[in-house]
């Protein structure tokens, strides 16, 4: 009985339901609507304005896309394609560093002997070149060419020719090389000292032999130095892609004018990694005149040893100043000698350009020709003094070492290190006590003899 009840409530009420339903319904296509049931997420979303861009954007674009195409074109015959081929040699060692054991040659005498044979074979690479004159001249990097038995130039409208070295300076990994040519598209050279960060810039190379490829990057740094690709370096960093085959490339600004030769990049890959180095053109320029002029590299000299500012150095020569080069040694009868330095000179101004510190110093000095007049100033005994100098020109033998060893003095062979807290702790150092401490003294050295 209870059941029968249920079933008939249960009917009742799905009846009542369907009417109910139907009802609205009915009232709604009276009123010549539609019910629609929303979640409350849809009753709150808002429907999003479709976003164009502007006739006004639109034109700014396109007239950027023309300018950089144009930049592109204008630039891209004065970059040319470099092969080489070099004879390399292996082998000619003798076996009698591997062998020569009394206790080996006991039991196989000397049948292991003589020498490993030489054998010669061809090694091929490839790199880049700019145009920097209409009758041939072209810059690259010294080790883009260096060693080659045989030179290949590509231009871009596809005429080869064969290319002889004018010169080279391992010093700057810069080289100049001429081919047989008339009439070339030559590159306009820029002055990369007035180069920002943050320009917009192009790369143009044949990377992995892939001719005439052009990417785009900014300015990420000026000036970088201590990054161990050469002797003089002032760098320019870019983001825009380098690859192997980039080397001796164009570094270009929107105006289409050279401000850097490709030249390396940094790598835990050996590809792209968003770093790369461009020797400036203005440094550029200096050794390819020197070598186009010359046939070699002529630099300025002053004839001091030098070393950076350090907070420790500072202290000790109560100097105030945050920046400058420190003269630590003189050449006897050099142009420094005879312009009145002294040991202890901090270095400041050249010419009025500051000097940031030993680096740009060198770089300065070794960009002015021989004989240039020069007035430096230094700081000496807390007081500011003008010297004027004329340069020498920079002996090969001296290059990298000015100063010669019988003017050594007892500071030579000592390696220092800062007095850190933690160095201040264990050798009992008071806090007011500065200078640096002597970490090591090279054998034979003055420093160990006094």
């Amino acid at each position: 009985m209870r059941n029968r009840i249920s079933l008939v409530i249960s009917i009742i009420l799905l009846f009542s339901l369907t009417f109910i339903v139907s009802c609205k319904q009915k009232a709604a296509k009276e009123a010549g609507g539609t019910s629609v049931v929303q979640s409350p997420a849809a009753e709150s979303r808002e429907t999003v304005p479709k976003t164009e861009i502007t006739k006004d954007e639109t034109v700014f674009l396109e007239t950027l896309n023309r300018s950089l195409s144009s930049v592109a074109e204008v630039v891209k015959p004065s970059v040319v394609n470099i092969s080489t081929t070099s004879t390399v040699t292996t082998g000619g060692t003798s076996l009698d560093q591997f062998f020569n054991d009394p206790f080996f040659r006991r039991f196989f005498g000397d049948q292991f002997g003589g020498k490993v044979p030489e054998r010669k074979f061809k090694s091929s690479a490839l790199g880049s070149g700019v145009i920097v004159t209409e009758d041939g001249f072209i810059l690259t990097n010294n080790h883009v060419v260096q060693n080659a038995d045989e030179i290949k130039v590509l231009l871009d409208d596809r005429r080869e020719f064969t290319g002889k070295v004018v010169g080279t300076d391992s010093h700057s990994d810069l080289a100049v090389i001429k081919i047989k040519a008339m009439g070339l598209p030559a590159v306009t050279i820029g002055n990369s000292d007035t180069l920002k960060i943050g320009e917009v810039v192009m790369a143009v190379g044949n990377p992995f032999a892939l001719n005439q490829t052009i990417t785009m990057g900014i300015v990420s740094a000026v000036g970088r130095s201590r990054v161990g690709i050469a002797d003089y370096e002032d760098f320019i960093q870019t983001d825009a892609a380098i690859n192997p085959g980039n080397s001796g490339g164009a570094l270009v600004n929107i105006r289409g004018e050279l401000i850097g030769v490709n030249t390396a990049i940094f790598s835990t890959s050996g590809g792209y990694m968003g770093i790369g180095f461009a020797v400036p053109s203005n440094m550029a320029k200096s050794v390819m005149d020197s070598i186009i002029k010359k046939g070699k590299v002529v630099r300025g000299w002053l004839g001091v040893s030098i070393q950076d500012l350090t907070p420790e150095l500072a202290q000790h020569f109560d100097i105030k100043e945050k920046k400058g080069s420190l003269v630590t040694d003189i050449v006897k009868d050099s142009p420094a000698e005879k312009a009145g330095f002294q040991r202890g000179d901090l270095i400041t101004e050249l010419d009025g350009t500051p000097v940031d510190d030993s680096t740009s110093l060198r770089n300065m000095v070794a960009q002015s020709l021989p004989g240039t007049k020069v007035t430096i100033m230094v700081l000496r005994d807390g007081k500011g003094k003008d010297l004027s100098v004329t340069l020498g020109e920079l002996p090969e033998t001296a290059a990298m070492a000015p100063v010669k060893s019988e003017y050594r003095n007892a500071m030579r062979g000592v390696h220092v290190q800062d007095l850190t807290p933690d160095i201040r702790r264990q050798a009992d150092i008071p806090k007011e006590v500065g200078g640096v401490i002597i970490a090591d003294i090279e054998d034979d050295s003055a420093a160990l003899m006094a």
